[in-house]
């Protein structure tokens, strides 16, 4: 069953009764509204004046429930996870943590075959007269060795990135001109939905294969969710088509609507179409499977089939 994502825009009060999340407006002519909490995957907390339980808390991360905070600029700057959301979590952390260089090399050459691919066959839904660009991309995908030692990546994000908007002057980057601010929110619901499923796996979201920054709580997030970057990629080429980009310089609440889509967009996973939420938790349950010892192959979803 995909869960549901919720955005609280406004100030409100949410609590929980019976299983229920309760949320309680300000405003005495709005009614409280319930949401069964088994229902939810993801909640956003986005103004200033929203005020939430510890109890509400308990029962979510119980859940498996991600909790997204927003800064004062209305984008997400925190994710709240539970400790541990498997039956087999010590065991599954353990084989994460002794997992080998040699197959952390593998499964990432394995993540970024897949990133490109996707990338791929999007620019060339995209673009017109681009078959050359098409097939460079095709050829770094096949050519990425382990561990990306060649930047393959690297190499595929400026031919993709030069050619995906039709935009003059676009360059991608978190403070870059517009679409950049869709992209940034995007990837923030995306890194929220990873993070979730590899709990869900029994998995920590720091421990990356990949990402090692120090400073990150969520390498294994940002390595896994790469080849899911091109969906987000789509729907915000989808949003701002044919129409005058400088009004998408404020991420407007009908914006924020479509993107906050994404955990229920259609993708096809080993063969079948799946709400991206459910692909997810297919893809961090292969991972696992991988850091056990069951499986040497990630289960990513192919774009455009």
């Amino acid at each position: 069953m995909i869960k549901r994502t919720l955005h609280f825009g406004n100030p409100a009060y949410l609590n929980t009764k019976n299983e229920q999340l309760v949320v309680n407006f300000p405003e005495p002519l709005l009614d409280v509204k319930t949401v069964p909490i088994e229902d939810i995957g993801i909640i956003v907390l986005e103004h200033a004046q929203i005020t939430i339980s510890n109890a509400l808390l308990s029962k979510l991360m119980l859940n498996n429930v991600v909790v997204v905070t927003c800064n004062n600029h209305h984008l997400p700057i925190s994710l709240m996870l539970p400790t541990q959301a498997h039956t087999e979590f010590n065991e599954r952390l353990r084989s994460q943590l002794d997992a080998s260089i040699p197959l952390r090399k593998n499964l990432w050459q394995q993540t970024i075959e897949k990133k490109i691919r996707n990338q791929a066959i999007l620019l060339k839904e995209q673009t017109i007269d681009k078959e050359k660009i098409f097939q460079k991309l095709m050829d770094l995908s096949n050519s990425v060795n382990s561990g990306d030692t060649l930047n393959n990546e690297g190499q595929a994000a400026a031919i993709y990135w030069n050619n995906l908007f039709s935009l003059p002057y676009f360059t991608r980057g978190r403070k870059e001109e517009v679409p950049n601010n869709l992209l940034n929110y995007g990837y923030a619901i995306l890194r929220a939905v990873c993070a979730r499923s590899l709990i869900g796996s029994g998995l920590l979201p720091v421990l990356g294969i990949f990402h090692a920054n120090k400073y990150n709580p969520y390498c294994l997030a940002d390595d896994i969710m790469e080849p899911y970057r091109p969906f987000v990629d789509a729907l915000v080429c989808d949003i701002i088509k044919g129409k005058d980009i400088s009004n998408f310089e404020e991420l407007t609440t009908g914006i924020k609507k479509q993107l906050l889509q994404i955990p229920a967009l259609d993708v096809t996973i080993d063969g079948k179409k799946s709400p991206l939420m459910v692909a997810m938790s297919r893809t961090s349950s292969s991972l696992s499977d991988c850091f056990m010892g069951l499986s040497r192959k990630i289960i990513y979803p192919d774009y455009g089939k």
